[in-house]
């Protein structure tokens, strides 16, 4: 129990380390790029937390089964250097009750990537993709920047000078629109108002544009007329109570949902799930035998050819999904040769460690 709690111990240790610094990039990246969406106003700062924290479980289910094998490598590869794994050995400790060590570890992370995968992924994508689509869709003046043209999409531009103290009146507002009449003429309407602010009905739940002591212009391509429209107070409505809407796409759905489904795309993302917590098992064979490094070569010697075939495994599931997919390869063949190929692989390195004298 004293070496199972060592060696469990430097594994998850160095397996922390190196996933932390992973997440660091990878959470950083993503995060300046919805930072750069939110300075530019496609979507509300007031969302970057939600965004994030829903990312998180996508990014753990490819993050730890790298650092896991990572771990693995870096820990038993200075107990190497210090010649601990020799003393071990030479006091009974076979390799094959190493690598019943290193399972226990394994169980535990294939576990955590299982849910991430199976559960918490996909229910956070589709939360994401929810709340993107709403501010896309929608003409949400919470997303304005003072004193800045910003563009909405549907041909919809916006401006306001200031927002009140506590964010919720605007003042000297302008709003630009292309539309068309009924007969199917182009035309662009331009209003400015004095100030304007956003309510919801009560009984029917649409959201409301309420704009005061402006006027409106609709002005024709062309044509040197203008209708010009003065007002008091002038609603329009940005969203209806109620909307639905539904993201259709393999990657949202649950993974009950992916049994009951028999498509091609279903059974590709389904192979997908089930793949990343069965790849921590199969990385964790082949870095028994990565690790073992000459104490004058130093720890990282393995290292660069270890993530190398990291990423060609990665690479040829990510493949294999998308061929799938499109109906290229056949759900029934699916992903399973790319496992059995690399679990071969790690068989193959672990026979050939043991006739170098791991035995």
């Amino acid at each position: 129990m004293i070496i199972f709690r060592y060696l469990t111990r430097e594994i998850l240790l160095t397996m922390a380390a190196v996933a932390g610094v992973l997440l660091l990039v990878i959470m950083g990246s993503r995060f300046i790029r919805y930072f750069t969406d939110a300075a530019e106003g496609d979507i509300p700062a007031t969302i970057l937390g939600n965004l994030m924290l829903y990312h998180l479980p996508g990014f753990l289910e490819l993050i730890l089964p790298l650092a896991f094998f990572l771990g693995i490598l870096l820990a038993y590869g200075q107990l190497y250097l210090n010649s601990e794994i020799t003393v071990l050995v030479a006091c009974g400790t076979s390799p094959a009750r190493l690598f019943q060590v290193s399972l226990v570890p394994a169980t535990l992370v294939a576990v955590v990537v299982g849910l991430c995968s199976l559960w918490l992924t996909p229910a956070g994508a589709l939360h994401n993709a929810v709340m993107l689509e709403e501010q896309r869709s929608r003409l949400d003046f919470t997303a304005l920047a003072p004193g800045r043209f910003q563009d909405f999409g549907g041909g919809r531009t916006a401006y306001t000078e200031a927002f009140s103290p506590d964010g919720q009146q605007m003042q000297e507002v302008f709003i630009s629109e292309r539309q068309r009449r009924r007969d199917g003429t182009p035309e662009t309407a331009v209003t400015r108002a004095g100030s304007g602010y956003q309510t919801v009905d009560p009984e029917t739940g649409s959201r409301f544009l309420v704009l005061a002591d402006g006027e409106r212009y609709s002005v024709e391509p062309g044509r040197f007329e203008a209708e010009r429209l003065e007002f008091g107070t002038y609603a329009v409505r940005l969203s209806l109570g109620g909307e639905q809407r539904e993201l259709e796409s393999a990657e949202y759905a649950t993974t009950a949902e992916l049994l009951d489904d028999g498509s091609s795309r279903a059974q590709a993302q389904l192979q997908w799930r089930l793949s990343l917590p069965l790849m921590v098992f199969i990385l964790t064979l082949m870095a028994m035998p990565l690790s073992r490094v000459n104490p004058r070569q130093g720890r990282f010697a393995k290292l660069l050819p270890a993530i190398f075939l990291h990423i060609c495994y990665l690479s040829l599931l990510l493949a294999a999904l998308d061929a799938i997919g499109r109906g290229a390869l056949s759900a029934s063949i699916g992903m399973w040769p790319i496992h059995l190929v690399f679990l071969a692989l790690g068989v193959g390195l672990l026979m050939h460690n043991q006739r170098r004298g791991m035995r």
